[in-house]
């Protein structure tokens, strides 16, 4: 008889663990079926109204911890599984902000902002400012260079009375490249280029003649007599049109 009831013992003992584990995976999953907000909130360790970007920080830290390839206790699995199901529910009801949609939130237009800019509107635009830039003091020439410098200017004084303006224009840019620090050579280098535009306006070859008379005051910015020059050639090429 005892050899009999030995097997049934352990057959019925085997019955009441499964019963057991059954129940409590069935109480288990019951339980989180039945979760609400602020429990899976608590679970995660937030408070309630938590962000989105909140809740999945905290699921991927505690997600590493009860992972069952981290861990392998029953527990852990459990609590991984029961994790999961609280994120997932999260995410289905929370909805994102519009900062974690990548969406700016419209700003309120309110009557005092909306006068502010209507002034703002009605304002004239400030005025540009034109401000001359400081000459730059030119470094000493050496004697060879004002000797070179006092030379070419009697050629070139020759070359503008004999009407010569492309030797003229030669001679002065090459000693422009000689001596480029030099206001005077720079200043004799804008009036060849104003006296040659001003001989092809009464050429009649107009459209050469702007590019030299530009080209004189680009040389020469700020000298005024210059422009005032320059101004009465431009005034003739319009009279001409």
């Amino acid at each position: 008889m005892r050899g009999f009831a030995l097997p049934n013992l352990k057959s019925r003992l085997q019955n009441f663990q499964v019963y057991v584990l059954s129940s409590w995976r069935h109480g288990h999953q019951s339980r989180s079926l039945s979760m609400n907000l602020a429990d899976c909130y608590r679970l995660f360790g937030l408070m309630d109204g938590a962000s989105t970007a909140q809740v999945k920080a905290s699921y991927r830290r505690l997600a590493r911890r009860y992972h069952p390839d981290v861990n392998g206790d029953q527990f852990a699995k459990e609590k991984f599984i029961e994790l999961t199901e609280a994120y997932k529910y999260l995410l289905s009801v929370v909805k994102p902000s519009l900062g974690e949609q990548g969406v700016t939130p419209p700003q309120t237009v309110t009557a005092s902002s909306a006068s502010q800019e209507t002034e703002r509107a009605k304002r004239p635009p400030p005025a540009t400012k034109v401000t001359r830039k400081q000459s730059v003091q030119s470094t000493p020439l050496s004697a060879v260079e004002k000797q070179l410098k006092w030379q070419s200017y009697g050629q070139l004084q020759q070359l503008l009375k004999e009407g010569r303006f492309a030797r003229a224009i030669a001679l002065v840019e090459g000693l422009s490249q000689r001596i480029p620090q030099d206001p005077e050579v720079r200043q004799w280098q804008a009036i060849a280029y104003q006296r040659w535009g001003r001989h092809l306006v009464s050429e009649r070859q107009l459209d050469k003649a702007r590019i030299y008379l530009k080209k004189a005051l680009r040389t020469d910015a700020h000298n005024r007599s210059l422009w005032a020059e320059v101004e009465q050639d431009f005034r003739r090429i319009e009279q001409m049109l």
